[in-house]
């Protein structure tokens, strides 16, 4: 097959632009500092509030990740808490995707995860209308929202999660902040992750 390679003007002038590239590392710099920052900030939660975790859960463990390639979009997250087996996870995912959205989610897979269902349905009007949506796709790591990838988590909707959540031994639950709702201000940003954090805390506390 042959296929023409050569690069377009505007792609050669991105190419040349050395600006853009210290942008680009200047602003990846910012958002490791904001999310180490996030992670001390959600530190004094775990402490506050144990969570309803696997055998094996280590409430300390953390990982900072920087890629380049989510759906060719570079990204930076935080896990914390973490805790990843082949049959068990509970993790607490401050996502930020460029060019989409921040996103804050909770993942969680295994035998668990009827309590935790059992918990939201059981506390719902402490976690409905705080932001927070239903991922539907069966992957954990599908992170885009909107009609057919989430579903809000409201009053009224109840009856509709309860059957969407049926059945299914992960799932995942996310707030979803466009960046072109935001101007940068890591305060902010803490703020949010925290604040998500304790909205989904009835879902995994005893």
């Amino acid at each position: 097959m042959n296929i023409h390679n050569s690069l377009t003007a505007d792609e050669w002038h991105v190419f040349g632009d050395h600006d853009f590239f210290l942008k680009k590392s200047a602003i990846s710099a910012k958002l490791k500092l904001t999310l180490e920052k996030l992670h001390l900030a959600l530190q004094p939660e775990l402490t506050t509030h144990p969570l309803l975790a696997p055998d094996g859960f280590d409430p300390e463990a953390v990982q900072f990740v920087k890629g380049e390639h989510l759906e060719d979009c570079p990204y930076q997250y935080l896990d914390f808490p973490r805790y990843y087996t082949r049959r068990d996870k509970l993790a607490f995912r401050s996502l930020c995707w460029w060019g989409h959205h921040l996103v804050f989610a909770l993942i969680v897979e295994g035998p668990l995860v009827k309590n935790y269902r059992l918990n939201l349905f059981n506390r719902f009007a402490e976690v409905a209308d705080r932001q927070l949506s239903v991922c539907l796709s069966s992957s954990l790591w599908e992170w885009k929202a909107g009609p057919g990838f989430t579903l809000d988590i409201t009053h009224t909707r109840r009856s509709e999660i309860a059957a969407t959540l049926d059945r299914r031994t992960a799932f995942k639950i996310a707030r979803f902040i466009p960046i072109h709702t935001l101007e940068y201000d890591e305060g902010d940003i803490i703020h949010a992750g925290v604040s998500t954090f304790q909205s989904i805390l009835p879902i995994i506390t005893p």
